[in-house]
């Protein structure tokens, strides 16, 4: 009976969803985006596409669905996490725009959540759920990428304040955003992992400044990050002071998992299946030509749902309390990987027009007339940029370093294993 009125309740807020969902849903937010520039990042200097951006970020996040599990008293949606799924769904129904892109959601949020003071959860997160705060990540450094606890950003006590001086690197968007969570060693005599600290401030703060970094393809969110003797209140400090690589380890398993948990590759909502189809027609009976290629875009389309399930598995296991721990390393290098494939395959399903690396509105080859009627600038060699951005991506650790760290965790275990029931272990 119970379980009879808990889908009873389900079936009710999906309705309830629906009707909301119609009514405020502006019709050019149910459209695709037509390029990058359309995703809605919030922030004091926010800048939106259209009015109708602005209104749909508005009107969700007063509702607290950018944000749909996280509690009510923190400008979330307070929801199960049933009903976020049945808001996912639904949002897809009418093909709904994200409303609001944000590291404070995806990363910093769910730290707070678990290490801030209430002090601190009552004033940023509910900033972030109405996009009123661009956060960007400071943690890796020019000496410390994949050996992240070697960072050497150094975080003094000044009494009344703390100062921060020194240089973070592949900073995302570090010139747009309004404020940094960052790692700072605190203390410079302890053992590497627990001499860290992490605080947030204000990238306006005197002393902070950024540079831009210039990838192979031409564009890069990522900036060289610089801090000269920033001063940070130390109500600023998040947990305990030396204790922030718990904090950074935490935060990392959400961004891994976010990192993973990617779209289908497509360009402007379209499939690559369809892309390929428009690019490289059909056959008698209505497949793509490519024989070929229509298999690999069915291995493909596999491994994406297989993935999705193993995401959504992850996401109720950490929610019952069994965390995700190494797993996350996993997610992520298998996301990574996935994407990678996903792109190689929009540029063999585009033909002699996945390869256009010309200038800006100039493709080094003609655009096929289907091609260009329905994305117009989004594929000017924007597949190709990015396909080559997502083969080289080092963030959140590389592909290699995730595939040594697994493969030690596993030996770990192997051993502690091996040593309980006393045998020898096969190295």
């Amino acid at each position: 009976m119970n379980g009879e009125f808990f889908l009873s309740d389900l079936e009710t807020f999906r309705k309830e969803t629906r009707a909301w969902l119609e009514e405020n849903c502006p019709a050019e937010m149910r459209k695709p985006m037509r390029s990058e520039e359309d995703a809605c990042w919030g922030g004091r200097n926010a800048k939106f596409s259209c009015e109708a951006q602005k209104l749909w970020m508005e009107r969700m996040g007063a509702k607290g669905w950018t944000a749909p599990e996280w509690p009510k008293e923190y400008g979330g949606g307070g929801l199960s996490r049933e009903e976020a799924k049945i808001l996912k769904e639904e949002m897809a129904a009418i093909k709904a725009r994200n409303p609001l892109m944000s590291f404070g959601i995806w990363m910093l949020g769910p730290a707070l959540l678990k290490y801030g003071s209430e002090e601190q959860k009552k004033h940023y997160l509910p900033q972030i759920t109405r996009g009123e705060i661009r956060w960007c990540q400071g943690y890796s450094e020019p000496g410390a990428g994949s050996d992240l606890a070697s960072l050497q950003t150094r975080c003094e006590d000044k009494g009344d304040y703390f100062e921060v001086t020194g240089q973070k690197i592949w900073t995302s968007y570090a010139d747009k955003a309004d404020w940094i969570f960052c790692l700072v060693r605190t203390d410079r005599e302890a053992p590497k992992h627990l001499g860290i600290s992490f605080i947030l401030f204000d990238m306006q703060s005197e002393g902070v400044s950024t540079k831009p970094i210039t990838l192979i393809s031409g564009r890069s969110p990522f900036c060289e990050t610089f801090f000269d003797q920033v001063k940070v209140p130390k109500e600023n400090l998040v947990g305990t002071l030396n204790k922030g690589w718990d904090i950074a380890k935490y935060l990392l398993t959400h961004e891994r998992a976010m990192i993973g948990d990617a779209g289908d590759g497509g360009i402007g909502g379209r499939s690559i299946g369809q892309i390929a189809v428009d690019s490289l027609g059909t056959d008698a009976q209505g497949r793509l030509a490519d024989q070929a290629l229509r298999a690999d875009l069915a291995r493909a389309e596999i491994d994406g749902w297989s993935f999705m399930l193993t995401m959504e598995r992850m996401k109720d296991e950490a929610k019952a309390g069994q965390g995700i721990g190494a797993r996350s390393s996993m997610l992520k290098y298998y996301g990574t990987e996935m994407n990678k494939r996903r792109y190689e395959l929009l540029m063999a399903s585009q033909g002699p027009c996945g390869a256009g690396m010309g200038r800006r509105g100039q493709p080094r080859w003609g655009i096929a007339p289907r091609l260009a009627t329905h994305q117009g600038q989004f594929h000017r060699g924007r597949h190709v940029r990015s396909a080559i951005e997502h083969y080289f991506q080092t963030y959140s650790g590389p592909s290699g370093f995730l595939r040594d760290s697994i493969d030690g965790i596993g030996i770990k275990r192997r051993r502690t294993n091996a040593a309980r029931c006393g045998q020898g272990v096969l190295e």
